[in-house]
């Protein structure tokens, strides 16, 4: 498998995993990892970038399609709205630090947009979480914990 195929494909397991859609980013970080043939940094990078995106992608749904929140196609049902809502509410963009985590991260990204938080604010706390995640992930791979 060239450079190029593996991250690609890690980038687009990683953009899809921070959306709606099911992804399996850790797993295939963890794989390319056990390959031991690329850079880990590289990988984190790699897998981060293509997280991150998918997160923006997210905050730009809210931002410019909240007002098709009800539609089928809309990425983020109402119960996970709503959910996302209220910890927002409560703790305010600084639950942007579990973007992370499965289910409910990518609604809190979402509504990130609905609340209008600034874009610059919202990348710098997203990258700083996904960022850690998968540094952490690469040093459970590599076996250093």
């Amino acid at each position: 498998m060239n450079e190029t195929v593996v991250y690609f494909t890690l980038f687009t397991s990683s953009f899809v995993s921070s959306t709606v859609l099911p992804g399996h980013s850790e797993l295939t970080l963890t794989a390319f990892i056990y390959l031991n043939k690329f850079s880990t940094t590289n990988l984190i990078l790699v897998a981060s970038l293509g997280n991150i995106l998918g997160s923006v992608l997210n905050w730009y749904l809210g931002f410019y399609f909240v007002k098709f929140k009800e539609k089928k196609w809309f990425p983020i049902n109402s119960s996970q709205l709503e959910k996302a809502s209220l910890w927002f509410a409560t703790y305010g963009k600084w639950t942007l630090f579990l973007s992370w985590v499965p289910f409910i991260g990518d609604p809190l990204t979402v509504v990130a947009g609905i609340l209008r938080i600034p874009i610059i604010i919202f990348v710098i706390i997203v990258s700083i979480s996904k960022i850690l995640r998968y540094v952490f992930i690469s040093l459970i791979a590599l076996n250093v914990f």
